[in-house]
Formats: structure tokens, sequence, C-alpha cells
């Protein structure tokens, strides 16, 4: 399967007006926002688990980057509320669920083979900062090396954010809305601009607030069995 797999053109996915697709594990539902592969894939999406529902026990065999929508996440290693990033790097494996249920965006096979740093952060309690250069817009980076940066971006009411990104940007709304290339942009609306593309966006009248990556485009690889 291939979906927004030109990587060098803009994709927009509009998630809250998509359908829910079941997975192979009953309760588990998924949008889908770009994949390359069936089953084992590079793949974003965002994920439903139905209250009481769970996938079988896995490896993470190019890695898996999480932040939890809604509800409370878990696995063996603890329990995951609303607002949780989570980074588990290649090799990593977990039995994931939700005994009362809830909603994931989650990047999956993007990692480098060799990256082995786990990270687990609640966005709820970091301190945005002003960003320098763009008046209303505030950020908090919730993870940065060689490969990527993601972060959290707040911007005011009808606060302009522009930024020139030399390999690439992806953006989920999390909440409010903002307009872009003169499209409406909503909660859970995604967007993916390629490498050498400038971003150009105006906050809507209430704000938004934002997840986005920069730099990862220059890094599209899959699994093999894709």
């Amino acid at each position: 399967m291939k979906l927004n797999a030109e990587f060098d053109k803009r994709a927009v996915m509009h998630a809250a007006a998509q359908d829910w697709i079941p997975s192979p594990m009953p309760g588990v539902e998924r949008k889908m926002l770009d994949r390359i592969g069936e089953e084992v894939a590079r793949a974003t999406s965002i994920v439903r688990y139905a209250p009481e529902s769970a996938f079988s026990e896995h490896t993470h065999g190019g890695g898996e980057e999480f932040l939890v929508l809604d509800g409370t996440f878990q696995d063996e290693h603890g329990d995951y509320p609303a607002g949780t990033y989570v980074r588990n790097p290649p090799t990593s494996h977990h039995t994931p669920g939700a005994a009362e249920g809830c909603t994931i965006f989650v990047k999956l096979w993007q990692f480098a083979p060799d990256d082995r740093t786990y990270v687990t952060l609640d966005t709820t309690a970091l301190a945005l900062e002003p960003m320098d250069g763009h008046t209303g817009a505030k950020a908090a980076t919730l993870f940065t090396d060689e490969r990527e940066t993601v972060r959290l971006i707040e911007l005011a009411p009808n606060a302009h954010l522009d930024l020139a990104p030399e390999d690439g940007i992806e953006i989920l709304c999390l909440e409010g809305g903002f307009t872009e290339s003169g499209e409406e942009f909503s909660p859970w609306s995604w967007l993916r601009l390629p490498i050498g593309a400038a971003l150009s966006l105006t906050a809507g009248k209430e704000g938004c607030r934002l997840w986005t990556k920069e730099g990862h485009l220059r890094f599209v690889s899959a699994p093999a069995a894709a």
C-alpha cells in the first residue's frame, strides 16, 4: 500500500473527516495519513483504542514515535496520559493497549537503525518559550538530533508563522486551527511540505497548538517487506 508516498510533494489529510479503518486487532482502528507497506510499514497514522482493546506484543523494527491525543495509552512499562510524547527506538518491544480507551498520533519505521534513545515526556508540563522573530508564537522542543527536530508550537489568535525549513516539515494540528495556502486546517489536520518548500500559515481566531517535525525528509526509508 502507498499513501502520500511522494515525498517531493505537498501532502494534506484532514483526519477528523476520515472514516476509521479497522486494524487486525479487535477494537483498534486507525486513520492513515501516509504509508508505504501493509501491516509492516513506514506509516503515519492516528490510532484509536476502544476500552479494553490491545495489540499483541511486538518489536519495533524501525522504531515508534507517538503522542497521546486523548485517554490513557498503556503497556507493560507504564501509563501514558493525554499529552505524553514517546519515542521507542528500533529493537524496543511492548504490548500496547488502553483499559479505558485512547487515541494516539503515531509514526512507525522512521528512526535511524542504530538509534537506541528512549524518550517519555509530559508535554502538558512544558513551559513554551517565545520564538525569536515570530510575534505571537511560543515553542518547546520535544526532541532534536542530527536527523530531525520535533516541537510543540502555540500561536496566538491570528498570528503568522513563516519558516524556511531546509529539509521538509510535517505538522499535526492539535488544537484550534490555521490557514495555509488558502486551505483551512482544524484539529487532526495533517500537513507535510517537501524539502525546499517554505511554510507560511496564519492561526485562526482561537489560535492553535501544533506538533511539528523538521529535517526528517532527508531520510525516507521503509521496511524491506514494503
